[in-house]
């Protein structure tokens, strides 16, 4: 009976939902009143219908069944990175993003490391083709997932420097992706983009010029008259390319923006003639996050990784609430080991696969996400390419801009931060607490292009009620 239930019901078009809520509106207006424009030019309606879509719904490619739980460790004492490493495994992490600065003893962090259940990650502060091989020698003819995240580009935008120089950069880079092409070798960091204050579609149009740049000079696409290519067509079939992305707290949006790259890489993929699938490792924004009334910033990281995993990231990887003004500390890793354990094992994020598909309104932020994006980044394309468009300043100026324009909207009050510019809590007292310091540092360095800053919304008032404590 239950199958005839709804046999009842007329169906309702969208035409009839509107003519419903103009009638509702009592001579208000429809778009004034219920159309709402976001930073990144999209009109977002009041309801999302059926009618809205003229063809069925293409699948995203290389949506992951399943996501890992990732924990970040820095490698200062070998023996202590192995000890935090083994503890979170225990604790429920099936991923480790080891950062290093300088070159580490490889056979004492992994000491006794499940190296068969849990995926490894690098984020190296350094470019060293020896240490790469005594990484890969390390690793071969074992059951690892191994993600060594090289990104030069990543390091020029953040630093403002390439590792050595571009020649020998571009060299070391060759030398290893031409000897190892079946590894997961290059990455494609975007949360510094996210973090200085680019808004989305400037994020997904960065990232695919950023990969661009690094397709572009190993494979010569089918349409090249460049006579340049470092992989050839099985080599370059090989090729596995991991993006690093930052998830902020415009929920739905974040949640259409892993998609949208899926979709984006694929179309940039196919014109190479490389595998079109991506893997995205996601991890909170810091944008948003305060030094003022802290426990909120468990509450931002909690939707953004929800944001992050029903959008289909490999990985996730949580922000601890204190990361901004402590150093790392057993209790915030744990706290954020155990949002995503209970995101996974209690809230059964770990049930569906790909959850987002066919929902109306997620399904039409992807696509129009994706459409801006792409127009952008084929502007960029025509004025020379990213890199170009760094040394010009161009990319720098357009997120200084957009970030501009959403801290006028902290600093007016219309973006909310709890704690911070909205329900104070003048009571609070933060001197006494701060471990690291929490705001830009202005360090005078010699550099090659201006670096993209990264910097937190809430800065100059944190520094305003500091100085008055």
């Amino acid at each position: 009976m239950s199958e005839f239930l709804f046999e009842e019901f007329d169906e309702v078009s969208a035409k009839q939902w509107k003519q419903q809520i103009q009638f509702d509106l009592k001579g208000a207006d429809y778009n004034e009143t219920l159309v709402w424009q976001s930073p990144e030019g999209v009109h977002v309606k009041p309801f999302y219908h059926q009618d809205d879509f003229d063809n069925e719904f293409s699948p995203i490619p290389g949506q992951p069944e399943s996501w890992k739980i990732a924990q970040k460790i820095f490698i200062d004492d070998e023996q202590i990175a192995n000890n935090i490493a083994i503890d979170a495994i225990n604790r429920g992490a099936n991923a480790i993003i080891f950062t290093a600065d300088e070159d580490f003893d490889i056979k004492v962090v992994f000491k006794d490391f499940p190296l068969e259940n849990v995926s490894v990650y690098f984020n190296l502060k350094f470019l060293s083709e020896a240490f790469y091989t005594k990484l890969f020698k390390f690793f071969a003819n074992k059951e690892a997932s191994v993600y060594y995240n090289i990104d030069i580009i990543g390091n020029l935008t953040r630093t403002g420097n390439w590792f050595h120089n571009l020649k020998k950069d571009h060299e070391i880079l060759e030398s290893v992706i031409k000897k190892n092409t079946s590894l997961n070798l290059l990455s494609v960091d975007t949360t510094v983009y996210q973090n200085a204050g680019a808004n989305i579609v400037q994020q997904l149009a960065y990232a695919l010029s950023h990969v661009n740049e690094y397709l572009n000079h190993l494979i010569n696409s089918e349409d090249s008259e460049a006579n340049t290519e470092i992989l050839n067509k099985e080599e370059a079939q090989n090729l596995n390319i991991t993006f690093q992305l930052a998830t902020g707290a415009n929920y739905f949006f974040e949640i259409a923006k892993v998609r949208a790259l899926r979709k984006l890489y694929k179309v940039l993929a196919n014109e190479y003639g490389v595998k079109e699938t991506c893997h995205i490792v996601s991890t909170p924004s810091k944008r948003n996050k305060t030094l003022y009334d802290y426990n909120v910033n468990l509450l931002r990281s909690t939707t953004e990784c929800m944001s992050a995993v029903l959008g289909g990231a490999d990985t996730v990887c949580n922000l601890p609430y204190d990361e901004i003004y402590h150093k790392s500390n057993e209790f915030g890793e744990r706290i954020s080991r155990n949002q995503l354990l209970i995101l996974k094992n209690e809230s059964y994020f770990e049930s569906v696969s790909n959850p987002a598909d066919g929902t109306y309104y997620i399904e039409q932020l992807t696509t129009e996400l994706a459409e801006k994006a792409l127009k952008l980044f084929k502007d960029i394309e025509k004025n020379g390419g990213f890199l170009k468009q760094l040394k010009e300043e161009t990319i720098q100026k357009k997120i200084k801009e957009s970030a501009e324009k959403e801290q006028q909207l902290f600093d007016s009050g219309e973006l909310k931060l709890l704690g911070t510019n909205y329900h104070i809590n003048k009571n609070d007292r933060m001197k006494e607490d701060i471990e690291l310091f929490p705001f830009v540092k202005h360090n005078p360095v010699k550099t090659l292009i201006v670096p993209i800053i990264q910097k937190r919304l809430a800065e100059k008032v944190e520094q305003e009620r500091l100085s008055n404590e």
